[in-house]
């Protein structure tokens, strides 16, 4: 049996060119779980969802809508600062100049969000959305520096491509007034379970959670899968 050494280091991962899409990412709470991380199946939340994904659809026949998506979380780990979002949207559209277009629509206006935030994708590895299958992280970062946050994140990046085994990850940095300095859109290698196993690798501690804790940038992650 091999045993890691906790005392490896990782570089950086590869990026490849940033999309020039616009992003809306929304964030719902419906019913989210009140003290385990698992999210349990909710009749109220499942047709909230099914409405929301309608609504998509008529957001997807748009020609300034690349890809409308809705998500339902899976696990939603207790952590410090947690949005608790058991109800996730990404609107992305062929442009940042497209999305007040977008806004502007009833079907939009309809999906009604706790939460909602512009973006434009910052830093990319692989391609997240092709194809819009399988299991999917939106991990919320919060720093009150964020250059010194954005260059943590690239520090970390290769614990996750060489560790964790992650080849599609969006950086999606707000163009507006946000209480993230990112959120980072991520298709998981494999079910959620085994993806957290991975952390309990002792690299995570001693690699990632160090850095993250040394330069003060907190992150909120939500597992989830497409409705």
């Amino acid at each position: 049996m091999t045993v890691e050494d906790p005392s490896l280091t990782y570089p950086r991962a590869t990026f490849t060119q940033p999309m020039p899409y616009g992003y809306i990412y929304l964030g719902m709470r419906i019913d989210p779980p009140r003290h385990s991380p698992f999210v349990r199946k909710s009749t109220r939340r499942h047709h909230v969802l099914q409405e929301r994904k309608r609504l998509a659809h008529e957001l997807d026949g748009l020609a300034e809508v690349v890809a409308a998506t809705v998500y339902e979380a899976v696990v939603i780990p207790p952590v410090k600062g947690s949005p608790r979002f058991d109800g996730i949207a990404l609107i992305e559209t062929t442009s940042p100049e497209a999305i007040p277009a977008v806004q502007a629509t009833q079907a939009y206006q309809r999906l009604d969000p706790d939460f909602a935030m512009v973006a434009r994708n910052l830093r990319r590895i692989g391609d997240v959305d092709h194809p819009r299958t399988g299991t999917f992280l939106f991990n919320h970062f919060t720093a009150a520096d964020p250059e010194r946050a954005l260059r943590t994140w690239e520090d970390i990046t290769g614990w996750f491509t060489h560790q964790a085994g992650v080849a599609d990850s969006a950086l999606l940095q707000p163009t507006g007034a946000s209480p993230y300095v990112f959120v980072n859109h991520v298709r998981l290698p494999d079910g959620p379970i085994r993806f957290l196993l991975r952390f309990a690798k002792p690299s995570f501690r001693s690699f990632v959670a160090t850095r993250l804790r040394a330069n003060q940038v907190g992150n909120a992650p939500v597992i989830c899968k497409p409705v």
